[in-house]
């Protein structure tokens, strides 16, 4: 209604409503009492995010409340201890305030693995391994003996395909697996490929790539994100039918990954830019590693459109708490297609030295 009423007001009332928008955006902006008061009486953009880092805050509490079996906690913790090893110079005591909650949630999901939600031991054996080294590396101390204790008595989680610690270790700076050269080519290779060949794309290539695209960093080594793959052909087209820029060649697309962050990964409001960042990130990687098993991709950018973010809730059964980031289409590039040149921003514009700064 609001597009078709615009359409058919003269331009001078146009400009005269682009006037006053424009002053009010200039006004809410000046303090954030204002822009708060102009998010929360006049637009409505920000409110399925809002509840969405709610609902996200509810989960991630209620699993410590209930049953103390948070995996994201202790993917977090674990990671903290391994940046306490690697202090120089390493405190004698570190981590007391969190260790026994580490322990706790260790304790539980070694118990019982499938409340992880993990596909298999390895997370588990690096928890184990790290804490092993922890508790012996680390002074004693009332806080850490208690978790010490507690340690003693959980189970060794089952064997990993690889007798390698999974403890902070020394890196082969002698090894250079792939030269600058290779890595700019690569990534001129890389474009956004619209158009693909009609056949089939193995999964085993696909898994390659994510398992590329699961190396990539992250906040406190959480991972809040997961790929949803659709190959069935049928399901493609539903899917591809989600983001807007699809529009003109979604019935080619062979493969559409849905990309989900999920806010239930952060005890805090603070962290909840993290999903974007992270899943960018893998999204990245798994885009690079494509190319090199003779596959392409194209990035569909996913604005928030709430018609667009329920339609995408309902077909791929979100939670609340878990949000779109982008989709990606997959598969053989048409040899015969073209595609964008793309020029880039010149690096004197994306880079800049030493920037004056402000002293705190």
């Amino acid at each position: 209604m609001k597009t078709l009423v615009t359409s058919i007001l003269p331009e001078s009332q146009k400009n005269r409503i682009r006037k006053v928008q424009s002053g009010g955006y200039k006004l809410a902006s000046q303090a954030k009492p204002l822009a708060s008061a102009y998010y929360s009486l006049l637009s409505r953009q920000f409110l399925r995010e809002e509840r969405a880092v709610l609902l996200g805050l509810a989960k991630y509490h209620a699993d410590l409340q209930e049953n103390d079996a948070n995996i994201f906690l202790l993917r977090r913790n674990v990671h903290r201890l391994e940046k306490g090893m690697m202090m120089r110079p390493r405190r004698a005591v570190f981590a007391k305030e969190y260790i026994v909650a580490t322990v706790n949630v260790y304790r539980k999901l070694v118990a019982e693995p499938a409340r992880s939600q993990e596909s298999n031991a390895v997370s588990l054996h690096w928890a184990y391994d790290v804490l092993s080294k922890y508790f012996e590396i680390v002074a004693p101390e009332p806080a850490v003996d208690r978790a010490r204790e507690m340690f003693e008595k959980c189970p060794i989680p089952a064997k990993t395909d690889t007798d390698r610690s999974k403890t902070p270790y020394h890196r082969d700076l002698d090894e250079h697996p792939v030269t600058y050269e290779q890595l700019e080519r690569l990534a001129i290779k890389r474009r956004s490929v619209r158009w693909y060949e009609q056949k089939p794309v193995p999964r085993e290539l696909l898994d390659k790539a994510f398992t590329v695209a699961g190396l990539s960093p992250t906040a406190c080594n959480r991972q809040p994100y997961r790929f949803l793959v659709f190959d069935d052909p049928e399901m493609v087209q539903t899917v591809a039918s989600l983001p807007g820029g699809t529009a003109g060649f979604k019935h080619n697309i062979p493969v559409i990954v849905a990309v989900v962050g999920t806010l239930d990964a952060f005890y805090c409001e603070r962290d909840r830019h993290v999903i974007y960042i992270d899943s960018s990130l893998a999204a990245m990687s798994f885009s690079l590693a494509l190319e090199t098993v003779g596959l392409s991709s194209c990035i569909f950018n996913w604005p928030d459109i709430e018609k667009r973010e329920r339609m995408a809730e309902k077909v791929l059964g979100l939670e609340g708490y878990e949000r779109p980031i982008m989709f990606m289409g997959v598969g053989y590039p048409d040899p015969e297609a073209m595609v964008a040149y793309s020029q880039k921003r010149p690096l004197e514009v994306i880079r800049e030295y030493n920037r004056p700064i402000n002293p705190l």
